[in-house]
């Protein structure tokens, strides 16, 4: 069904909005859509009415819920010119409103013709008007809910960021706070690591020279640039330098580090002073070289690789210093009492007699380790019948105490042999005097007497490694029979004799175990040595020079240069 408005002056417009207004509640339009749909039309009904004429406005609609423009169940309301109106030529204005009850329109719609009425309808459209306003301040009450739920997720979100920012910020310093603990515990642990081996390698050795060595390549480049040790009182005819940083002579002075740059350091333990005018372009920490006493040995001036020193690396800088301090106070302390026990060691050994038919060459060397005294020594002397005394011998341990045995051994044995004593009875003797002067020193011997007139030797053996026999044709024989025990033991012991003929051109060779033993070897391959050592010379070389022979037989005996126990040789050579 259509109806259809002629609209030429305003009340017509009026009532035409009304009518429309009507029909589309009777069909059941929303409140909201129908306000819509009066506010549209409005609008398009005063354009109208500004151009002027006579307009044509139908609603179309059908009983069964199907219109003609439109799909089922929808009101189309189209305004156009009237075809008699005058109006100018315009494109038709249309629009569409949903319709639940179409079959309503087919009902009567009467429009009042009286101005009350068109109030009326008027007021009626503020009704749906006032409709549509609740639900849109109700729909603004939900939309201010929403809103502050909104913003108070928003804040909760914003607060949840900042926490997590926050733990972020604080996880980040805590992992860096790690990574510096980590670093600083790694450079602490390298720091002790060096110190434990720098000190470990300048206490090693008992060396002045050495230590003084090690200390620039310890250091040199990983702590410093540049080391200079400034003895007070060199040795050796080291010549004195000519001139000293200010602040290396106020550390002598005053026994405490100090640092001399054109900044201050703030090292712990250390005072600053002005740049040194020797070196005024670089930092230098002069720490002093002290002993365990705190008397001044002399200063260690260091320049940093970079332009500063680490505070840290300072302090163990300066305590690596007080180690080599230390150190260089037991060298010196220790080569001080080594010349002073090679002097007391020389002096104990005699000097060899000359005896006819019997040449005699001896060798005594100390040890490198320790303090080069012990308790190794040999002998001759002639007794009252001509016969020649040869005598080696070693007394158990090192030092002042076993060197001043070994005097009284020798004494005692010089005393023994002038009533003309065997050596196996003079050997005998001389257990009995140790056993009584020493009961916990115990002692090694080798006594040979030689006989002029019927080239006879006589030898007896006390513990010690047997003598080694070169025989004229160069043939070696050991003369292993069976010895006594060790001198000083508890135990009562007769010690026998051995006799053996000689024939001109044969030498014995007696030595202590310095000589032959070897701790990774054992002593039966260093006697074996021996023998081939005198096995290589000539009969005509020993008769020449004795002397010699004895230093070529401890050439390849001794080859390593480090020995841990003295070492004494006795050549006895029976000329023609």
């Amino acid at each position: 069904m259509t109806r259809a408005w002629r609209i030429t002056t305003v009340t017509d417009a009026a009532r035409a909005r009304i009518a429309v207004a009507r029909l589309a509640a009777a069909c059941g339009v929303p409140t909201v859509a129908r306000t819509r749909l009066a506010t549209a039309l409005s609008g398009q009904l005063r354009q109208c009415l500004t151009k002027g004429g006579t307009w044509l406005l139908t609603l179309e609609g059908s009983e069964d819920g199907e219109g003609a423009h439109g799909g089922p169940g929808e009101l189309h309301v189209v305004v156009v010119p009237a075809p008699d109106g005058a109006a100018g030529e315009s494109t038709p204005w249309t629009t569409a409103v949903p319709c639940p009850e179409p079959g309503r329109l087919s009902g009567p719609c009467p429009v009042p013709e009286d101005a009350a009425a068109l109030s009326e309808g008027l007021l009626g459209a503020d009704e749906d008007t006032s409709v549509v306003l609740d639900e849109l301040a109700e729909q603004e009450g939900l939309v201010a809910f929403h809103r502050e739920e909104l913003h108070q997720t928003n804040q909760g979100v914003l607060a949840l960021h900042a926490e997590l920012d926050a733990a972020g910020r604080a996880q980040r310093e805590a992992f860096a706070a790690e990574r510096r603990a980590r670093t600083e515990a790694e450079n602490a642990r390298r720091r002790l690591t060096f110190l434990a081996d720098a000190s470990a390698a300048l206490t090693a050795s008992l060396n002045h020279d050495e230590i003084l060595r090690r200390l620039p390549e310890l250091l040199v480049p990983r702590y410093a640039d540049g080391v200079d040790v400034w003895l007070f009182d060199p040795e050796d005819g080291r010549p004195l330098p000519a001139a000293h940083p200010g602040a290396a002579v106020q550390a002598a002075r005053t026994g405490r580090p100090q640092y001399a740059a054109d900044h201050p350091g703030n090292l712990p333990g250390v005072e600053d002073r002005p740049p040194s005018a020797l070196a005024p372009d670089r930092p230098l920490l002069c720490v002093p070289l002290l002993t365990p006493r705190r008397a001044p040995l002399g200063v260690l001036t260091l320049s940093p690789q970079g332009e500063r020193w680490d505070p840290d690396d300072a302090v163990m800088l300066i305590e690596l210093a007080r180690r080599a301090g230390i150190a260089l106070d037991n060298a010196r302390r220790f080569e001080h009492n080594r010349d002073i026990a090679e002097t007391l060691q020389r002096a104990l050994l005699t000097e060899l007699p000359s005896a006819p038919g019997v040449g005699l060459a001896a060798r005594y060397l100390p040890a490198t380790h320790g303090l080069n005294i012990g308790g190794d020594w040999y002998d001759a002397f002639l007794q009252r019948d001509g016969s020649l005394v040869t005598v080696i011998g070693d007394v158990t341990g090192h030092g002042l105490h076993a060197a001043v045995m070994m005097s009284q051994l020798r004494t005692a044995l010089r005393a023994y042999a002038v009533d003309g004593d065997s050596p196996g009875r003079l050997l005998t003797r001389l257990h009995g005097y140790l056993r009584h002067l020493q009961p916990d020193l115990f002692a090694t011997a080798v006594i040979a007497r030689f006989h002029p007139d019927d080239r006879t030797l006589t030898w007896a053996a006390a513990g010690h490694p047997p003598p080694v026999l070169r025989l004229p044709d160069g043939g070696i024989r050991t003369l292993d029979a069976k010895p006594g025990a060790m001198l000083g033991i508890p135990l009562s012991q007769d010690i026998a004799d051995h006799t053996e003929r000689l024939a001109p051109g044969s030498t014995l060779a007696l030595y202590t175990d310095g000589l032959v033993e070897r701790r990774s070897r054992g002593i039966d391959p260093g006697i074996e040595r021996l023998g081939t050592a005198l096995a290589s010379f000539d009969r005509a070389e020993l008769d020449a020079d004795l002397e010699d022979a004895a230093d070529r037989v401890l050439q390849p005996l001794l080859s390593d240069s480090e020995r841990d126990d003295d070492v004494c040789l006795l050549l006895c050579h029976l000329r023609g």
